[in-house]
């Protein structure tokens, strides 16, 4: 049985586990981040928590030939540098060199949406399927693309950022600098921020008593549990957020023309009172939609452990193009 050894880097935690062959997580851990520390601490901190669950599972670093890890940024292939993580402040941070320092592997480093897709892909909701579009709504939105089941990134590495390709000209600021980004208009951050705007208008609307009369609560969680109790004003948020949704996903359906699209994120977890009218207004704002049809829109099935899975899998499935 040959195992993996895959790092999921989120701003809040490392996640650490060890994949076998069946792409089953069979050991893990995770620590705090701990952002705001140095690169040399965060770094290592990342290194430990691997070699502890190599450790936990009974092994040896010596019985892996890599280190998956997926990252909330990308690495440029013509520098070796993590381009940009927001949440440790890093910009064209040598990554590798700190790394290297502490586990004797190739290191094969990833954008952490695309390593999601990989795992969903690989041992979820798209389990059977090559050709698959994943996109993540949380606090920003994540998106993946596999294509005949390796990661699709483009030419430089960089591509791939669904999130940040434009919807609305000029539109509402992004957390990217720019302004339109489907990001915010489709994140659950997006949501949220158009459930405020909707109270300014409807104060008496019952999202209100659902975070205790104090908004700065409001979660996405928040407007669909108004809807499920009735609330008009909920309703309409979430169908505008919908309309959003269903008109990104359409031009990236142009585009890849996937088997089959997974959603994941906090706010994929209403399922499907999301989930069924997405997958109608898809159909009817998608070019030649009634014609060819739709990918179906599945929840994705693997949580947390997606993007473990699919940094562990890199060896064999990433594009091994910015591999140190």
């Amino acid at each position: 049985m040959k195992y993996y050894l895959g790092l999921d880097v989120g701003g809040t935690n490392f996640a650490a586990g060890i994949i076998d062959e069946n792409y089953r997580v069979i050991e893990k851990t995770s620590v705090p981040a701990g952002a705001g520390r140095s690169i040399e601490e965060i770094t290592a901190d990342m290194a430990n928590v691997s070699l502890e669950v190599v450790k936990k599972a009974g092994l040896d670093i010596s019985d892996f030939t890599s280190w998956g890890i997926g990252m909330p940024s990308y690495v440029n292939p013509r520098t070796n540098l993590l381009v940009h993580a927001n949440c440790f402040g890093w910009k064209n941070a040598p990554i590798y060199s700190y790394l290297e320092r502490h586990i004797p592997l190739p290191i094969y480093i990833e954008n952490d949406a695309n390593c999601a897709a990989l795992g969903e892909t690989l041992a979820g909701g798209a389990k059977g399927y090559e050709n698959v579009l994943m996109l993540t709504l949380g606090t920003g939105l994540g998106g993946g693309i596999i294509l005949n089941k390796k990661i699709y990134a483009g030419a430089d590495m960089m591509g791939a950022e669904l999130g940040h390709t434009k919807l609305v000209y000029n539109g509402a600021a992004c957390t990217c600098g720019q302004h339109g980004c489907a990001e915010a208009y489709c994140s659950a951050t997006a949501l949220i921020r158009q459930a405020k705007e909707a109270l300014e208008r409807e104060p008496e609307s019952l999202m209100v008593g659902l975070c205790d009369g104090d908004i700065s609560k409001l979660e996405a969680k928040t407007v669909f549990d108004a809807m499920k109790q009735g609330d008009d004003t909920a309703r309409q948020v979430i169908e505008q957020y919908i309309d959003y949704l269903s008109c990104a996903i359409s031009s990236f359906v142009v585009i890849f023309r996937p088997e089959i699209i997974i959603l994941g994120g906090g706010v994929a977890n209403a399922g499907e009172i999301l989930r069924r009218p997405l997958q109608e207004r898809l159909l009817v704002n998608t070019y030649a939609g009634s014609e060819i049809g739709v990918p179906d829109i599945k929840i994705a099935e693997c949580g947390n452990d997606a993007g473990l899975i699919g940094a562990a899998m890199l060896e064999k499935y990433g594009m091994n193009r910015n591999q140190k």
